[in-house]
């Protein structure tokens, strides 16, 4: 049974496994030195299992990169779709593994396919909620949680995102900047204007002109002057409204 073939066997089939088997796949999919075959083998019995703890030892093959790539790609698409089999019973698993994890593209994904719209958003809004605005060494787990809840145009969310934009991260608050207009609602306005006399990276400055003028949100009264003042150069304030000199 190849990797792509393993989905069709039901999850009544699935061999139960002891704790000593899970040891070994634990070895396996954690290890990027281990043999292909036996890796892959380890990782076709873990899919057909449709639990938990197999799915918490999936998401280890999600560490690491393994050449050539599309091997690597085949074994994590392998991994995705077992997890995503053990339904609600991944999910504890999930939020354990990004705690921890480097990257969240791969677990993101599985909650994708886990969970309905609503219910997706707001898990995506509890991981987002462990993390302050503080530094960290790697911002990505960050950046990509914001990225991702762009497909996610609510009132929390936007409440959420806002004070990310005093992130002590670069990516960090050009990723909110960039969400916040994805969201579509003007009632950031206020937050995005008035973090402009802290802001010292010019790359995010001039997202912000640029949508503001782009989307032609009005400016409120009380933060024009603000506004006048702090926009980078090539714009201006017209009719209310940010706008290219």
């Amino acid at each position: 049974m190849g990797l792509f073939d393993l989905f069709s066997r039901k999850k009544s089939e699935a061999p139960q496994a002891s704790v000593k088997d899970l040891s070994r796949y634990e070895r396996l999919v954690g290890n990027k030195l281990s043999q292909n075959i036996d890796r892959q083998e380890a990782i076709e019995a873990l899919c057909a299992m449709g639990t938990g703890r197999a799915a918490a030892v999936l998401l280890k093959r999600f560490d690491w990169m393994l050449d050539p790539s599309i091997t690597d790609q085949e074994e994590k698409e392998a991994c995705l779709r077992g997890i995503v089999s053990a339904g609600e019973a991944a999910l504890e698993p999930v939020r354990a593994y990004c705690k921890r994890a480097e990257s969240l593209t791969w677990p993101i994904r599985v909650l994708k396919g886990i969970l309905q719209r609503e219910a997706l958003g707001e898990e995506l809004l509890t991981l987002l909620d462990a993390y302050d605005t503080e530094y960290v060494r790697n911002p990505e787990p960050k950046v990509q949680l914001i990225t991702e809840l762009s497909e996610h145009k609510t009132d929390d969310v936007r409440v959420a995102l806002e004070p990310f934009l005093q992130d002590a991260s670069e990516p960090v608050r050009f990723a909110t900047v960039t969400t916040l207009f994805e969201l579509g609602k003007p009632d950031s306005v206020p937050a995005l204007v008035a973090t402009l006399p802290t802001e010292e990276s010019q790359r995010v400055k001039n997202r912000i002109a640029q949508r503001l003028s782009e989307l032609a949100w009005e400016i409120p009264e009380e933060l024009q002057a603000t506004a006048r003042e702090q926009l980078p150069t090539q714009y201006t304030l017209k009719n209310n409204r940010v706008a290219p000199r």
